[in-house]
């Protein structure tokens, strides 16, 4: 794509998010009513917004461009064939990100969509729902908030902040990252939300992050804008991130190559 048609893209996406937010979302941001919230096993809850926001993103999405496959969490887990797609030129969804955190009443949360292709992605774009801040990248294209471009920056300090996402972790992975690689680090809490994590990395916040679950509408967007920002994300064995690795699992990402570096280093001990 052209400069131009990213920025006519953008502006697209911006406007969907916008409305889904309004429509779907916010509306029932503390105010679920019984029933409105399900657990989809492994406390992976999902809510009556959830689906509203699928619904109108996927409507909106075709409208954009509707030779584009569609793969969203939600349709995914209903049917798990769809994520066939993700080697196809797919949207790919997350409709609410930090369900749990929307559910609790609470910050933070925020849609996610990205544009794949070949199972790369190309586009992305991660809008906070309770403060407007959107997020956009394009392959190649830098990174940007609210269309002024960014460019990542650790917080400076040392140790280096850490935020590390191990609940998906079997329990001796889980013990093993903490001896070899939590004393490195000043731990921070995760916020349940990738849409908030990936931002972090960038503005000075968090300077690494592990995760261990990496399902594509989680991280399609994010490892695109945090690396076209000048920061770092992929495989621990530092091969790039692909949506269409199903059942992948470990994803390294850091606010600069050499904090990425040192990371790896650490998780490469746990093996």
């Amino acid at each position: 794509m052209t400069g131009a048609a990213d920025a006519h893209l953008d502006t697209a996406i911006h406007a969907l998010l916008q409305r889904v937010t309004a429509e779907a979302i916010m509306p029932r941001y503390r105010n679920l009513a019984s029933g409105e919230v399900e657990d989809k096993g492994g406390n992976d809850p999902v809510t009556v917004a959830d689906k509203d926001s699928e619904k109108l993103l996927r409507e909106g999405l075709a409208e954009l461009d509707d030779s584009l496959a569609f793969v969203g969490e939600e349709t995914a887990h209903a049917d798990p064939s769809i994520l066939d797609r993700l080697d196809q030129p797919c949207w790919i969804v997350d409709p609410i990100d930090g369900t749990r955190n929307f559910a609790s009443g609470k910050p933070p949360f925020g849609i996610i969509v990205a544009r794949a292709d070949g199972g790369v992605a190309r586009s992305g774009w991660i809008y906070d729902c309770l403060t407007g801040r959107f997020c956009t990248a394009h392959l190649g294209s830098g990174a940007f908030i609210d269309g002024e471009r960014i460019a990542a920056r650790p917080t400076g300090k040392t140790p280096p902040v850490a935020a590390l996402s191990l609940i998906f972790m079997q329990e001796t992975r889980r013990e093993a990252t903490r001896r070899h690689i939590t004393p490195a680090y000043d731990l921070v809490d995760i916020p349940y939300c990738a849409a908030e994590q990936y931002p972090r990395l960038a503005l000075g916040e968090n300077d690494v992050s592990i995760f261990e679950r990496t399902l594509a509408w989680d991280h399609a967007a994010g490892v695109l804008w945090l690396n076209e920002a000048g920061g770092k994300a992929a495989r621990p064995d530092g091969s790039p991130y692909r949506v269409d690795e199903v059942g992948r699992t470990g994803l390294l990402g850091a606010a600069s190559p050499a904090l990425w570096d040192e990371l790896a280093d650490l998780y490469a001990r746990l093996d």
